[in-house]
């Protein structure tokens, strides 16, 4: 997708999810940079969604993935993430997201 990107892993309870996500944002900035293969790439945005799933559901994430831009033509990235806190019971705060609106 354009404005985004869905990674499923698994993450061991050593490893700090912020640290994580530092890695993979730095690893794959310098590679896209260094490619040449995204020449509109200017770097990733500071903020980060994280969610967790049951091992039970791990095809249907997979599933959805494999979909999402199938998916993201009936429901936006801003409507999905609006809809997964509400349907999770969790508050966003304005401040955290779509700032640059």
């Amino acid at each position: 997708m354009e404005d985004h990107i869905h990674i499923l892993s698994d993450l061991h309870p050593s490893v700090a999810l912020a640290d994580f996500i530092k890695d993979i944002k730095v690893a794959s900035s310098l590679w896209m940079k260094q490619s040449g293969l995204f020449p509109h790439f200017r770097g990733w945005a500071i903020k980060y969604c994280a969610l967790t799933y049951s091992y039970k559901q791990k095809h249907i994430i997979v599933n959805y993935i494999k979909r999402q831009r199938e998916h993201h033509k009936k429901e936006t990235f801003k409507a999905e993430v609006g809809r997964l806190l509400a349907e999770n019971h969790i508050e966003k705060e304005e401040k955290w997201f779509w700032q640059d609106e």
